[in-house]
C-alpha cells in the first residue's frame, strides 16, 4: 500500500466515522418528531426552529453532566463496556460499499474503507459484537435489573442471530461471493436480490429489528419491567455512547439490508445511459442513491417503534426459533434450488 492509498483510507475513515456521529443527533431528532407526529403532538420545538437544536442541547448536556459510577459495580467491566457496544457498531461499517469510484487527480479512489474476501463474515462478526457490551454491562453493575437486561439480550441475539445467518447465508448461495462490493455490481447487472429471495428479505428485517434491540423487540431495556434494563446505572456521556451504539446499529442494519437485497448504491443501468451517467457524476449519485436508500430504512425504524406494542419475551422468543429460524432454512433451500435452475449469479 502506498502513501497515497494510506492517506486515502484514513481520510474515508474519519469522514464516514463523522458522518455516522453526527446523524445519531439527526436521528434523535427525527425519532422524537416522529413521535410526536404518531401521536398527535408537538414533540421538540422550542430549542431552535422546529426544535432542531434539541439534540445539540442534549449533547451538551450529557457531555457536562455528572459522571456517576456506584460504589457497587465491577469497575473495569462497567467502564469498557459502553465503549464495545460503540466501537462494535463503528467496526462494521469497515466493509458496507457506499458508492462506486471516484478520480481525484488521477487517483481512483473507491468508496469504502476495505474490499476483503470475506467482507460479510467480517460484518456480521463486527455486528455480532455489540451483545457484548450490553451483557458486560448487565454483570458489570451488579444490579438485579440490568443483569436480567443483560440476559435477555444474549438469549435475544441467540434467537435472531441464527435466523439472520440464514438470511444471508441464502444471498451467499446465490450470489456465490463473501464480497459486499461484488454483490452489489451484480445486482446492478440484473434484478436485485429482493425479487429473488423475498422471505429471505423478510427474515433479515425483522432479525434486524431484534438485533439492534428496537421495538418491538426491545426487552433488553423494557422500561416497564426493568427500569432502563442494562444501563440502568450509567449516567452522563456512557449512556450516551449506549445510545450513540442503538443508533449506528440501526444505520448498519439498514446499510446490511440495502447491500444484501436492494442493490446497495446501484443505479439502474437504463437510467444512466438515459441521462448519460459516468465518471464522478456517477459516483456521486450512486453515493446518494445509497443513502436515499438507508433514510427510508431509518424512517421505517422509528415508524415501527412508535407503532407497535413490545412482545413479551417468550413471544420474542417464540418468533425467533419457530417462525424465523424455520423460514430461514427454507429460505436457504430455495436459493440452491434456484442455482440448480440456472438464476444464480
Amino acid at each position: 500500500m502506498d502513501l497515497i492509498q494510506f492517506v486515502a483510507i484514513a481520510i474515508k475513515v474519519v469522514v464516514l466515522a463523522t458522518a455516522v456521529i453526527v446523524l445519531v443527533p439527526i436521528m434523535t431528532w427525527v425519532e422524537r418528531r416522529g413521535a410526536g407526529i404518531i401521536q398527535l403532538r408537538l414533540g421538540p420545538n422550542r430549542v431552535g426552529p422546529f426544535g432542531l437544536l434539541q439534540p445539540f442541547a442534549d449533547g451538551i448536556k450529557f457531555l457536562f453532566k455528572e459522571d456517576i459510577v456506584p460504589p457497587f459495580v465491577h469497575r473495569p467491566t462497567y467502564i469498557l463496556a459502553p465503549l464495545v457496544s460503540l466501537t462494535a457498531a463503528l467496526l462494521a461499517l469497515a466493509v458496507i460499499p457506499f458508492g462506486g469510484r471516484l478520480v481525484l487527480g488521477g487517483v481512483e479512489i473507491p468508496l469504502y474503507i476495505a474490499d476483503v474476501d470475506a467482507g460479510v463474515l467480517l460484518l456480521l462478526a463486527a455486528s455480532g459484537m455489540g451483545v457484548y457490551g450490553i451483557v458486560m454491562a448487565g454483570w458489570g453493575s451488579n444490579n438485579k435489573y440490568s443483569q436480567f437486561g443483560g440476559l435477555r439480550s444474549a438469549s435475544q441475539m441467540i434467537s435472531y442471530e441464527l435466523a439472520l445467518g440464514l438470511a444471508v447465508a441464502s444471498v451467499l448461495v446465490l450470489s456465490g461471493t463473501l464480497r459486499p462490493v461484488q454483490i452489489v455490481e451484480q445486482q446492478a447487472d440484473g434484478l436485485w436480490n429482493i425479487v429473488y429471495l423475498p422471505f429471505g428479505f423478510i427474515v433479515m428485517l425483522v432479525a434486524g429489528f431484534a438485533e439492534t434491540n428496537r421495538a418491538p423487540f426491545d426487552l433488553p431495556e423494557a422500561e416497564s419491567e426493568l427500569v432502563a434494563g442494562y444501563h440502568t446505572e450509567y449516567s452522563s456521556m456512557k449512556y450516551s455512547m449506549f445510545m450513540m451504539a442503538e443508533y449506528v446499529n440501526m444505520f448498519t442494519s439498514a446499510a446490511l439490508l440495502v447491500t444484501l437485497f436492494l442493490g446497495g448504491y446501484s443505479v439502474p443501468g437504463f437510467i444512466s445511459q438515459a441521462i448519460g451517467l459516468e465518471g464522478n457524476l456517477l459516483a456521486v449519485v450512486q453515493f446518494a442513491v445509497f443513502w436515499a436508500k438507508v433514510i427510508v430504512f431509518q424512517l421505517f425504524f422509528v415508524w415501527v417503534r412508535w407503532t407497535l406494542p413490545r412482545f413479551r419475551f417468550d413471544q420474542l422468543l417464540r418468533l425467533g426459533w419457530k417462525v424465523l429460524i424455520p423460514l430461514g432454512f427454507l429460505n436457504v433451500i430455495w436459493a440452491g434450488l434456484l442455482v440448480v435452475w440456472g438464476f444464480g449469479r
